[in-house]
């Protein structure tokens, strides 16, 4: 099946942030893949648009049973400046099985890689150099919705993908905490974590 998305381009661009102090989840980018999902037509109406904020119902599913599953991933620029995803194809299967888990009409993993790669693509002045050691956080979302207050499967969901500039994970670089693991004995319960 072949996806194609209109892109409603934002007449605001964002400033870009100051890539020596990125934290993590504090900027967002320009615009933001949406996609809405029916009972009646399955997956439709995918679109990019502004980043924006959403309006959803009080009585969405989200809020009452938390139908709701999300993914984080990241894209990196190479020394050759080229973008690159890390393992993009094992996200989209694990959000399938937390969609059919909690039981959500899963995106179909094809669905879910286009639209990641395509966010990627309309925000890629985001993703840091390469030598920031930064890179671009990815979060695919899939929201429950429909008017109702009552234990059943949502007869509706949102799919979101927007992206973050992120610095590194660890800042000062990693520094690992030695340990030790006991294996013969159980701290909480026989067996127990």
């Amino acid at each position: 099946m072949s996806y194609t998305f209109p892109v409603t381009r934002t007449t605001h661009p964002k400033p870009k942030p100051d890539q020596s102090n990125l934290g993590f989840g504090k900027y967002f980018t320009d615009h933001m893949f949406i996609m809405d999902y029916d009972e009646g037509q399955g997956w439709h109406d995918a679109r990019i648009v502004p980043y924006q904020p959403l309006e959803l119902d009080p009585a969405a599913m989200v809020f009452h049973y938390a139908m709701e599953s999300f993914e984080g991933l990241k894209a990196y620029r190479g020394k050759d400046g080229k973008i690159r995803l890390f393992r993009v194809e094992e996200n989209a299967k694990r959000m399938i099985r937390s969609a059919e888990g909690v039981v959500m009409a899963p995106v179909p993993e094809e669905l879910f890689i286009k639209a990641v790669k395509k966010a990627v693509e309309l925000n890629k002045d985001y993703v840091p150099p390469y030598e920031s050691g930064a890179s671009l956080y990815i979060r695919p979302l899939l929201l429950g919705l429909g008017e109702q207050v009552g234990v059943k499967p949502a007869p509706e969901y949102l799919f979101i993908v927007f992206v973050s500039p992120v610095g590194p994970y660890f800042k000062e670089g990693f520094k690992p905490t030695p340990m030790a693991i006991m294996r013969g004995y159980d701290r909480a319960a026989p067996l127990g974590t």
